[in-house]
């Protein structure tokens, strides 16, 4: 879209990648190479108990002690969040029976994550995009969704992100529990994305597991995925976990020990480390917090901008500028900064309204001092 534009200033300013650059913890390597043995042997499909005894253990330091998981039914390791999100639909769709002719309906956050529509597609299931916009909290409007009887009854699956993504909203405790009596009433699956959960500047996002094993269902019809990448900057390790709903995730591992790939046996044994130290993730959080700062002294309340939940993204209001796709032309042609539009992260929804139209998104990867100029030749042009 930009190939054909000069940009308007020197350097340029590339801020459209949502790709960790921080500091990764520096005993990967060595962990990996301790268990360079591994490299010779089919590693286990739902993973070695390391790695899940590991994920475990970081779940109830998290959550608090009554996330005890079951790491042997409870726990899932899959190569990075995505492949676990993708592969979840198939049992999703093949657990729910539908009247004859009905097609399975895949319900999803809008602005949303590539990796749900993709699912949706390859199971022949319908992807309804549920609106997040800022008049319902940047996440999807629960109340409305309850009455939609005809929708919830061909519903298979929910995926929910959360500290959203790009908005960075986090989902209370009320909120999560509500979604997972819908989910439960009408038996489809609650898949949970929690990459974000790591990256806050005030108090820790509510996770589902916490909420979950307080009621009398314990995990039933909840997923929660989660990865490395943005939690210790690894992006390249692609080391996730799915945890929650045991029959599930049963079935889950069935399917995958028939078509999925196995996380490698040293990457698995890295991960576990990674795991089992918190020190980095501190000093994760302490970096973007100096980015965030940054942001609330250059932007202020211009653009309805306001320090996000959880997440690494600005999402900015720019609807008074031409909408995002317009604006993100101004700033490279003016400025030299790349941001992506917001109407690329979200689809149009049943209603013909795409929530993204008149926003765009800015990555905070960058370090500080080249987040505060780029945001500072953004508020020269756009004022």
């Amino acid at each position: 879209m930009l190939a054909e534009f000069a940009p308007g200033m020197s350097p340029e300013i590339d801020l459209t990648l949502g790709e960790p650059r921080e500091t990764k913890p520096d005993f990967i390597l060595d962990e990996m190479k301790a268990a360079e043995a591994l490299f010779s042997k089919y590693p286990p499909i739902n993973g070695y108990a390391e790695l899940r005894g590991a994920i475990a253990a970081w779940a109830e330091r998290r959550y608090g002690a009554g996330v005890k998981l079951d790491a042997d039914s409870e726990i899932l390791p899959v190569n990075g969040s995505r492949e676990g999100l993708f592969f979840a639909a198939l049992p999703a769709v093949g657990r729910k029976a539908l009247a004859t002719g009905e097609q399975p309906a895949m319900l999803m956050c809008n602005p949303y994550y590539a990796a749900y529509i993709g699912a949706a597609l390859a199971t022949n299931a319908e992807p309804v995009y549920l609106n997040a916009t800022p008049a319902t909290g940047n996440l999807p409007d629960l109340d409305k969704l309850a009455g939609e009887e005809d929708l919830l009854r061909r519903a298979v699956a929910f995926y929910l992100c959360s500290p959203a993504n790009p908005q960075g909203a986090a989902a209370s405790a009320d909120y999560i529990a509500r979604a997972l009596e819908l989910a439960r009433r009408h038996d489809f699956m609650l898949f949970l994305d929690e990459c974000y959960s790591e990256i806050y500047s005030h108090a820790p996002p509510t996770g589902g597991l916490e909420v979950a094993v307080r009621t009398d269902r314990h995990f039933d019809n909840l997923v929660v995925f989660n990865s490395l990448s943005k939690r210790s900057n690894v992006p390249g390790m692609r080391s996730g976990f799915a945890a929650g709903d045991a029959t599930f995730l049963k079935k889950l591992t069935g399917i995958r020990n028939l078509i999925g790939p196995q996380m490698p046996g040293p990457t698995q044994m890295a991960s576990a480390a990674v795991w089992a130290e918190d020190t980095h993730t501190e000093a994760n959080r302490l970096a973007y917090k100096e980015k965030f700062d940054v942001c609330d002294g250059v932007l202020g309340g211009k653009f309805g901008y306001r320090r996000p939940d959880g997440g690494f993204f600005l999402w900015l209001d720019v609807g008074h500028f031409g909408g995002g796709v317009d604006t993100t032309v101004t700033l490279w042609k003016r400025a030299g900064v790349k941001v992506l539009p917001g109407a690329f992260l979200a689809q149009t929804d049943r209603f013909g309204e795409n929530p993204g139209e008149n926003f765009i998104r800015v990555a905070l990867v960058a370090e500080p001092a080249t987040i505060r100029l780029a945001l500072e030749r953004i508020v020269s042009v756009l004022g």
